[in-house]
């Protein structure tokens, strides 16, 4: 197992003279423990053997491994049947002991029959800008079957001269519930030898002995399952599945092995282009941190990342001026080309080791090299840090004192140096910055269109240079929406996007229009909407209810720092709606610190909002007033709020149909449809914009398209529904026998199909296969009751609709829906109106969402000529519905009865407006507007 970091090495070098391109075959030296015998038989795992003996002497690692697998079927035969062993010839050999079958408790020795290994070199690290000299000896086992188990048994010698003799090793625990036969580690050095080790899973005991001049130590696995974690816990709570032994007494030392390497002292001479390049900025800039900032910049935008670890071991830098010339290099080799170019600078700098991911488990892991994968610079300007990354990019001088995200480095210093714990603090400056303007000038009741501009600087900016070029308009659409997140309020469509970058300010400008989708609420007498906010959408579901959890901190991530800023333009100039809550904030909650700043000033509501967040942890002591404090925070809602007797936005949406106002966000869906033109989602999309707007034939036509591309039973019953409401019954009857035969058990097709069969005189047709459905019906028989009731009310049969309902109560007599539809049969036709109000009283209680029963109990009163109750329910159902056609309808006839002309002439109009068949529909029971 190797875990070194970087791979670029010191080109040029000589293999050693132990080095070895091909596999050598011996037998197991003689420190390595025979394992049991291999068992054979039905209901044995995967697994029968995995044994891993380490011997550490003279500088040098040999690792013995022994592994035993199982062909318990086909599958597992077709994996296993190609063997395949990695190794570095630089620092030492491959040496294969056995490669056997066991078969009915006989060994069949493969290498004997003349089999042996093909050596390939795959580098497979090349996507990862990575030639690390790995040679991978290969094997096609000829003759397993299902049912026998291969054993393969091998070595591999490490010995790397960069550690000056120093050594380091790891072995795999296992943990349960992994299942095999038999498992060891076994790690050996001479006896007093300095060689410390660790093993990481909770619970793996040891046993320690001294024989014959080599101390032992033996463990036998797998280890016990590990406890749970939290997701949220700190990485250094969920050790890595390892055994480590090395021979560096402390990280000082580790420190000080490496500083050679890092000297940089004569590395670049003068009169070299590189002398020259370093002459130059010495030139131009006498401010000590501008150097840095355009040395950084030269090693960050002129070398190219790339690892050649062909000749080498793991911790060699390439040479500074080869890094030049060559034009890439890796992290060391970046790290030591920027020391050399500060130090010519007269700036104070040191490398540092680090490792990207795991930074947080260092401190708590074996001293040795392997606990690090990467290295960087840390400068010394005055008294302030400067952490500096050759191989990030796009950084400039405002970021240079940002801390990266390594919790734990080590310096390398003269005679050594400890771990060193990053200060955690926010970005100078924000990594990303969102600007998003939505115009919903037109009307509140559709959708808006919007324009963004999301501005990233960094490294992500650069890594999304390659990424885009490689995209077509689809897939770049896919990530200007990911890049956009939420600013834009949930569910919001982007239909166009651009990418533009800026190699001198390091950034990358993201353009995208696209249609918001503002959730305006009916609350409280009013329209109301929450805006796109970070804090609003943060939660702290932390878990620490286990008492062996309640001391583990909770980690919040990464250090960060956003700005969005949102513009809302509304209709009417802004007239009827006001801003509430806390317009200014300045809070410190949950490891982040929010500063918002809100204004309406006339129809334009800006909201500017920052978030920063230093990376840090949460103890679990402070769980509980972090919630209360969040929750508290997060009650001081921003919200836009309209006055009582502000126009349903229906008829906003009405006018701006005439006005040509909604004609922008027509073309949005075009340009959407056109990204896909073959999508069938993206025509119904159109069609719930052309249907809310009342363009009921343009919605038709949309549907008719989606319908063609993908005729599923949700888009034809949608269209049999928009047919129907357009009176065009015989289409929409074809469409519900259409969802039928898709959808056989669709209550809501049979009971449509079945209203417009009655209205054609086929109530026999109507009624036979709801009474089918009744005869096999279980659990859902009210529901089909309840599908019969409503059928029989439609053909003027009050007794025996009321006779089906009454069955469905009286399996469930607290369901408000059954109540409140045996309210409305009655109210409708006029029968027993006395019981009808207890019905209807009934389900008002039963739930919240109450609006159909009290609208049902509007028409009870209106057939009691009990006017002003019936206009009260009424009043209260469209205070929270303004959009209910039936309740404007019935409240229109109300008023024409109360001499009320004008205000009953314009809620029939708006109830024609939502409802075109609405007097065909109230005509059946005799009320007219």
């Amino acid at each position: 197992m190797r875990l070194g970091f970087g791979l670029l090495l010191l080109m040029g070098a000589a293999a050693p003279a132990w080095a070895s391109e091909t596999p050598r075959y011996e037998p197991a030296p003689a420190w390595v423990l025979p394992a049991p015998p291999i068992k054979q038989g039905a209901g044995l795992p995967l697994y029968a053997l995995l044994d891993q003996q380490t011997r550490i002497a003279d500088g040098t690692v040999w690792s013995y491994r022994e592994l035993g697998t199982r062909a318990i079927s086909a599958d597992a035969l077709a994996r296993m049947g190609t063997v395949t062993l990695n190794w570095q010839p630089f620092h030492g050999d491959l040496i294969v002991h056995r490669v056997d079958i066991v078969r009915d408790g006989q060994r069949i020795d493969v290498l004997k029959a003349g089999q042996k290994f093909d050596v390939i070199r795959r580098e497979q690290g090349l996507e990862r800008l990575e030639m690390n000299g790995v040679l991978t000896a290969t094997l096609q086992v000829e003759g397993l079957r299902v049912g026998d188990v291969l054993d393969i048994a091998y070595s591999e010698s490490v010995k790397d001269p960069a550690l000056k003799g120093g050594v380091q090793a790891a072995a795999a625990a296992l943990v349960e519930p992994f299942k095999v036969d038999y498992a060891r580690a076994r790690m050996m050095w001479p006896t007093g030898a300095p060689i410390q080790w660790k093993a990481y899973p909770t619970g793996l005991k040891a046993t320690e002995s001294d024989a014959a001049g080599w101390h032992e130590v033996n463990f036998t696995l797998p280890a016990p399952k590990q406890p749970d974690m939290p997701n949220d816990a700190p990485r250094r709570y969920r050790p890595i599945p390892a055994i480590e032994a090395a021979s560096f007494a402390d990280w000082p030392a580790v420190s000080a092995v490496f500083l050679p390497l890092y000297q940089t002292q004569g590395l670049i001479k003068p009169g070299t282009p590189l002398a020259q390049e370093v002459a130059k900025i010495s030139a131009r800039e006498s401010d000590p941190r501008k150097r840095v900032a355009a040395a950084l910049s030269l090693v960050q935008d002129r070398v190219r990342y790339f690892a050649d670890g062909m000749n080498g071991g793991n911790y060699v830098p390439q040479a500074p001026e080869r890094t030049w010339s060559a034009g890439y290099g890796d992290c060391k080799a970046k790290t030591l080309l920027l020391l050399a170019i500060l130090h010519g600078l007269d700036i104070e700098a040191e490398p540092v080791l680090a490792n990207i991911g795991q930074g947080d488990l260092v401190a708590v892991r074996l001293p040795a090299p392997e606990a690090f994968n990467h290295i960087f610079v840390h400068a010394k300007v005055g008294e302030e840090d400067l952490w500096l990354d050759g191989t990030g990019r796009g950084a400039r001088q405002e970021d240079m004192g940002d801390s990266p995200p390594f919790h734990s480095v080590l310096p390398l210093r003269e005679g050594g140096a400890p771990l060193l714990q990053l200060p955690a603090k926010a970005p100078a400056r924000p990594t990303r910055v969102t600007t998003v303007d939505i115009d919903q000038s037109a009307a509140l009741g559709v959708g808006a269109p919007f324009t963004a501009t999301v501005v990233l600087h960094g490294g992500e900016a650069d890594a999304l240079r390659a990424v885009v070029s490689q995209l077509d308009n689809e897939k770049l659409l896919t990530l200007a929406q990911v890049s956009l997140g939420g600013a834009a309020g949930p569910n919001a469509i982007i239909a166009t996007q651009k990418f533009d970058f800026d190699p001198e300010a390091g950034t990358v400008t993201i353009s995208a229009t696209g249609i918001a989708r503002p959730a305006w609420r009916r609350q409280d007498h009013a329209y109301r909407l929450r805006p796109a906010s970070a804090l609003a959408s943060l939660n702290l579901n932390a878990d620490r209810a286990r008492p062996a959890w309640k001391d583990i901190p909770v980690a919040l991530g990464e250090a960060s720092h956003t700005l969005v800023t949102t513009h809302l333009r509304l209709p009417d100039s802004g007239r009827g709606v006001a801003l509430e809550g806390d317009g200014a904030m300045d809070l410190d909650i949950a490891g982040r610190r929010y500063v918002r700043k809100a204004t309406l000033v006339g129809d334009l509501l800006t909201i500017e909002e920052r978030s920063t967040s230093a990376g840090e942890e949460l103890p679990a002591a402070q769980l509980p007033a972090t919630r209360a404090k969040l929750a508290a925070s997060q009650g001081r809602t921003l919200r836009l709020a309209t006055g009582p007797d502000y126009a349903p936005p229906y008829q906003q949406v009405s006018d701006a149909v005439r006005a040509h106002k909604l004609d922008r966000l027509a073309a949005l869906h075009a340009a959407i449809i056109a990204v896909k033109p073959d999508e069938a989602a993206r025509y119904v999309n159109r069609a719930v914009f052309y249907e809310n707007s009342f363009q009921r034939e343009l919605a038709l036509a949309d549907l008719d398209k989606a319908v063609s591309l993908d005729g599923n039973a949700a888009t034809l019953l949608r269209r049999a529904v928009l047919l129907e409401a357009m009176g065009q019954k015989d289409k929409a009857a074809a469409d519900y026998q259409a969802v039928l035969g898709l959808d056989p058990s669709s209550k809501v097709a049979f009971t449509r199909l079945g209203l417009l069969q009655i209205d054609a005189g086929h109530k026999d047709d109507a009624l036979a296969p709801i009474d089918q459905h009744l005869e096999s019906a279980d659990e859902d028989k009210p529901d089909w009751e309840s599908a019969k009731s409503e059928l029989l009310a439609r053909a003027g049969d009050s007794d025996g609709a009321i006779a089906a309902i009454d069955k469905a109560i009286a399996v469930k007599s607290a369901n408000a829906q059954f109540l409140n539809q045996r309210c409305w049969i009655k109210g409708t036709l006029a029968v027993q109106l006395d019981s009808a109000l207890q019905d209807c009283t009934r389900a008002i209680e039963l739930t919240e969402n109450n609006i159909d029963a009290l609208d049902s109990r509007a028409m009870v009163y209106f057939r009691l000529n009990r006017m002003s109750e019936a206009l009260a329910d009424l009043n209260a159902a469209l205070d929270r519905n303004p959009m209910l056609s039936g309740s404007l309808y019935l409240r229109a006839a109300i008023e024409r009865k109360m001499g009320k002309a004008a205000n009953a002439d314009a809620d029939a109009a708006s109830a024609r407006l939502l409802s075109p068949r609405i007097d065909e529909e109230y005509a059946r029971w005799k009320i007219k507007a």
